[in-house]
């Protein structure tokens, strides 16, 4: 049995780099696995080597202590790998293939994964709809920030890179495919650019530049990305967005206005979530203020794409209402002004081929765009130290060191 290493959640502000499991082709009993899932059997999956695996911002919500996270669940939902073992009833994928793994688990049979609602499948989580790897109240299916993962229903989800020497010299690119770029175009998509499209990025993160990378791909005329932090806002400034410092000048309107001629736009996308700050200088936490100022800055009958973050359960609220996901949305201005409002997890296999073919042909750059940062396995806890500082970069975990550039 070979050994196996994982970044591991300890307590609020902690991560580790500890020995579990070398996984098998069952969801044993673990930190976070839900009782119904335990012993589930799955010959439809296979064992990855894995080659590449992201920090995401969604991780840094439970290391803020921000979720009901147990202490000692294997973090990481964003993998790209290398199949080792195939189970018994996988007949497409074959070992040595080189895979990309959408963050959301889908079995590929209810209703919900038929109509291409993979986000929601039934079948995953004995919670509710939808589930991830290596999140919370996600059905406790082991993260992918590790050596060896195992990843279930493998003919359907897994997307097969044509050919691996020259996915491993777009690697840094590719690794992206698992939940950051999806995330980012269905932002943009959900918020309905198009040709000539004015948009507003709420957010400089790494989901941020991936929703304005996604615009520009998308066809429109004028990005801006709006943000606390002036780091960020170079990297974004870095591949041609427009940028708002929210600190610096709060009313984000006329800020709008010195770049367009006017203070609205034809659409947003909120990749902040449910910790976001309110603008200016003396400003603390504020979870309604993306949703409402995008409210504000989005013309009447415009879309707001929210692919950002929000909660059900958040122990380290501001308010008791928070604390449940109750925020205190003007969603009055929303209505008057006819808004289409499009949330929740992203459906990576709608995009994730469509995007593959885009950054093996030259035409997307989401490596750049996010400023993709290889590191060891030994360095995650200080890069997941440096994310929450605010560092502009895309950590990218190599744990087998098999990633030249």
């Amino acid at each position: 049995m070979m050994d196996n290493r994982a970044v591991v959640y300890v307590e609020p502000g902690k991560v580790e780099v500890r020995d579990i499991s070398y996984p098998d082709l069952v969801l044993r009993d673990g930190p976070g696995v839900n009782p119904l899932n335990v012993g589930r059997k799955c010959e439809h999956g296979v064992i990855l080597k894995v080659v590449t695996t992201n920090i995401c911002g969604s991780d840094q919500h439970m290391v803020r202590g921000r979720t009901t996270a147990p202490s000692g669940l294997v973090l990481g939902h964003e993998i790209t790998g290398e199949v080792i073992e195939v189970g018994r009833d996988v007949e497409f994928i074959k070992k040595g293939d080189l895979v990309s793994v959408p963050f959301n688990i889908a079995c590929g049979r209810c209703r919900n994964c038929k109509e291409r609602n993979t986000h929601v499948c039934d079948n995953v989580n004995p919670d509710r709809p939808g589930s991830a790897y290596g999140y919370v109240d996600m059905g406790g299916w082991v993260g992918g920030q590790s050596e060896y993962v195992m990843v279930p229903y493998a003919d359907f989800q897994l997307l097969k890179f044509p050919d691996k020497e020259q996915a491993m010299e777009k690697i840094l690119d590719l690794t992206m495919l698992s939940d950051i770029f999806p995330t980012g175009y269905h932002g943009a998509v959900s918020a309905g650019v198009k040709p000539g499209s004015t948009v507003y990025i709420a957010g400089a993160g790494p989901v941020g530049l991936a929703a304005a990378h996604s615009a520009q791909l998308l066809g429109a005329s004028v990005v801006i990305v709006g943000d606390l932090n002036a780091e960020r806002l170079m990297q974004a400034r870095s591949f041609g967005c427009e940028t708002v410092n929210l600190r610096e000048h709060p009313n984000l309107g006329e800020q709008i206005e010195q770049i367009i001629g006017e203070p609205e736009v034809d659409c947003a996308v909120d990749c902040v979530g449910f910790e976001a700050h309110g603008h200016g200088h003396a400003h603390g936490e504020a979870p309604a203020t993306v949703l409402n100022t995008i409210m504000q800055v989005t013309r009447a009958g415009g879309r707001l794409g929210i692919p950002g973050l929000y909660v059900t359960g958040d122990p380290g609220a501001v308010d008791e209402d928070a604390k449940i996901g109750t925020l205190k949305i003007r969603f009055g201005l929303g209505w008057a002004k006819s808004h289409t409002f499009v949330t929740g997890q992203t459906p990576v296999m709608q995009y994730h081929r469509n995007l593959m073919q885009a950054i093996l042909s030259g035409k997307a750059q989401i490596a750049k765009a996010v400023n993709a940062t290889k590191i060891s396995l030994a360095e995650a806890p200080a890069a997941y130290t440096a994310f929450d500082k605010g560092a502009s970069k895309k950590f990218v975990i190599d744990p087998h060191g098999l990633v030249k550039n």
